[in-house]
């Protein structure tokens, strides 16, 4: 599948790219790149025909939007074309306790400062980065409804969320006939996949688009750490790198290494093209220091793993999931025990 085979994302016409480019290493940070290299990194991607960039006010404090902005903002064209998510929920103001979460004066601010960094007149997704535990749903949802409304954002998701918080805010919308949510963002892949216990299934019957960050779990999935060489790249990223060091993260990525080499191809690509096949997967966001890794993400896109290596990933890689989740699985079979429902087929009966 080329970049340019777009998808609905969501309950929406929102078409997006099979992959969205991540714009958190924009600007000048430990694991970032500067302003000249991160635009040559939107241009190349634009060119393959990507279309779909994910920022947040948070990512360098702001730099992120601004490198985007100084390079599309002032040209129409460019802009028009592309759809630009961004995020608000982080607070860029110190002790000013209306400078950050999902309050209506904090989600007015933050978009209007996201619009200027940007440099256009609109968002077209718009993300709560992560819930606010004080503020209302209902007026988190009444004032991304009046955003829309008034013409500054288009759509709006949320990211990093709790199931049963995202049901309550698409349910509030729904009754109040205010704007949807479409997506949903949250960590997903082959060393992060307790999401399927609850997040993935309320995406599905929700109908939102999922957009997975960190598909390769920080460079785990890349092949390049192992056993041997369990290191971080960069002080920013030690955490992130150190979370995978045990016998599970290495037996999978062993795993990954024997399907990548038997299909000819690379690591990270493998575990890009697992991701991409999981139910509700609409557009992984991977992201790129150079155009060269950006080339070599992209290349997942043409790997159609064969089904029994999707499968030998699946179940070296599965997870254990908080109740009710295993134990419905297994339940299941005492409603529909040895048939075949909806394409799902049961084992025997556990208590006859």
């Amino acid at each position: 599948m080329p970049l340019d085979h777009y998808m609905t994302l969501g309950n929406s016409g929102l078409c997006v790219s099979a992959f969205c480019l991540g714009a958190m290493t924009f600007g000048e940070q430990s694991f970032g790149t500067d302003a000249a290299a991160s635009q040559r990194i939107i241009d190349h991607y634009i060119d393959r025909g990507g279309n779909f960039i994910d920022t947040a006010n948070q990512y360098a404090r702001g730099r992120s939007e601004e490198i985007i902005g100084e390079h599309l903002g002032r040209d129409p064209a460019k802009r028009d074309r592309l759809v630009i998510a961004t995020k608000y929920s982080k607070n860029l103001y110190p002790k000013d306790p209306n400078g950050g979460g999902a309050g209506r004066k904090s989600i007015t601010a933050a978009c209007e400062a996201s619009l200027r960094r940007l440099q256009t007149d609109y968002i077209d997704l718009y993300w709560q980065h992560y819930e606010d535990p004080f503020a209302p749903l209902e007026e988190t949802m009444r004032a991304l409804d009046d955003l829309v409304t008034s013409g500054k954002v288009r759509f709006i998701g949320f990211s990093d969320a709790f199931a049963w918080k995202v049901v309550k805010a698409q349910l509030t919308a729904r009754s109040h006939g205010w704007n949807p949510l479409i997506a949903l963002q949250i960590e997903y892949s082959l060393l992060e996949r307790t999401v399927e216990g609850e997040l993935i299934p309320m995406a599905l019957d929700m109908e939102l688009g999922v957009t997975p960050w960190s598909p390769l779990r920080g460079g785990m999935l890349s092949g390049k750490y192992g056993r041997e060489n369990m290191r971080a790249e960069s002080p920013g990223r030690a955490g992130w790198i150190a979370r995978d060091a045990n016998e599970r993260a290495f037996g999978i990525v062993d795993t990954l290494r024997s399907i990548a080499g038997r299909n000819e191809t690379t690591p990270a690509r493998a575990a890009l093209a697992w991701l991409r096949a999981q139910p509700g997967v609409t557009s992984p966001i991977i992201g790129a220091r150079t155009t060269a890794q950006l080339d070599d993400n992209l290349a997942a896109l043409e790997l159609a793993l064969p089904p029994e290596d999707i499968a030998e990933l699946t179940r070296v890689s599965r997870p254990t999931l908080n109740f009710p989740a295993d134990f419905l699985s297994v339940a299941g079979a005492a409603s529909y025990g040895g048939m075949t429902v909806n394409g799902r087929t049961f084992g025997p009966d556990p208590v006859p």
